[in-house]
């Protein structure tokens, strides 16, 4: 025991260690290749072009796909806690359908030109929120919560949206056309610095907020019965953590648009690499999510250069190939 415990520190030491070299890689990774041994003159010379790409594009950029990818991956292994299901991620609530449908309604009716690029993330976010409420509200009765009910509300609002989706898509103009579906595929580019601060801000606070629910989350894993019994206040649990990690995927989408994946897999990658205990994993997904949408985005910078893949894209391909390399291993599945 004491030996599977140095382990588990010593892989997430691990951890930080990578998410620290793969931070540098991508600050000096680009069309302007910058070496680590012109990093000293490059921070000496402020006027200087490097100086002003490391700063103002790529340091953005990394802090904004760190935040992304930690609060995908954390969001991702709660809800799979609560819901006990390994195929639930943040975006099977129809939270990214419903924050679609907002963008494109917002960009067929020419809003976003209107009221400038805040609009975008606005609309996004507000197209979640309002998944999230009707998600809740048809999934909480006086009793508690319905977890199954609340699953399912989920999966067919998202197929709604969906469909309204493509009935926008089939009455647009190919330019709103091309900017619902590039947004749809996730991008990383957004450089309203007020946005990545409250993107950084809500995933640390939700991280330090999950950690007051381990005890919970692990009670969970045994059955709503055995949690009740443990002195849990299960639907209590289950409602502010379903709040919480919405709202936070809510923000992501409506920022970076749709990354899946990410809150699927690493969360079994974590699990299988320290185990169930919640007040490890946590941690453990927090930073290998943030891991690897950072390692994803320089591959979608660099793969093709000078263009450049949608993010989005390159992380289904690659969480798609993970996790169908995870569940062809007999020991793959999931245990509670």
């Amino acid at each position: 025991m004491k030996v599977f415990r140095i382990y588990r520190v010593l892989f997430l030491l691990l951890l930080i260690a990578l998410l620290i070299a793969v931070s540098i890689w991508s600050l000096l990774s680009g069309d302007i290749d910058v070496s680590w041994k012109q990093l000293p003159y490059v921070f000496q010379h402020p006027e200087s072009m490097e100086y002003s790409v490391l700063m103002n594009l790529r340091l953005p950029r990394l802090i904004l796909a760190f935040a992304v990818g930690a609060s995908l991956s954390l969001s991702g292994v709660i809800l799979q806690g609560i819901y006990k299901n390994p195929l639930v991620e943040p975006f099977t609530l129809g939270i990214s359908g419903g924050a679609s449908l907002g963008v494109a309604i917002t960009i067929v009716t020419g809003l976003s030109l209107v009221a400038g690029g805040i609009m975008l993330p606005v609309a996004g976010f507000g197209g979640a929120f309002v998944t999230i409420f009707l998600v809740y509200l048809l999934g909480v009765r006086r009793n508690g919560a319905n977890i199954n009910r609340m699953l399912l509300t989920g999966v067919m609002i998202s197929f709604v949206c969906s469909s309204f989706l493509m009935f926008l898509l089939s009455i647009s103009t190919t330019e709103n056309m091309h900017s619902i579906i590039f947004w749809t595929m996730g991008s990383l580019e957004e450089p309203n610095e007020t946005l990545i601060g409250l993107m950084l801000t809500g995933c640390i606070a939700v991280y330090l907020l999950s950690h007051l629910f381990a005890n919970a989350l692990n009670a969970l894993r045994l059955g709503e019965d055995e949690a009740i019994h443990l002195g849990i206040n299960v639907p209590r649990t289950v409602k502010v953590l379903f709040v919480m990690t919405s709202l936070l995927t809510g923000l992501c989408v409506s920022i970076a648009g749709i990354i899946g994946f990410v809150g699927l897999v690493i969360p079994h990658l974590m699990k299988r690499a320290v185990g169930s205990d919640y007040r490890i994993l946590l941690t453990a997904c927090f930073l290998g999510g943030g891991l690897f949408l950072i390692v994803c985005d320089v591959l979608a910078r660099t793969l093709i250069s000078p263009n450049e893949l949608p993010v989005g894209v390159l992380t289904g391909i690659t969480g798609g190939i993970v996790f169908i390399v995870l569940l062809s291993k007999k020991e793959a599945g999931w245990k509670n």
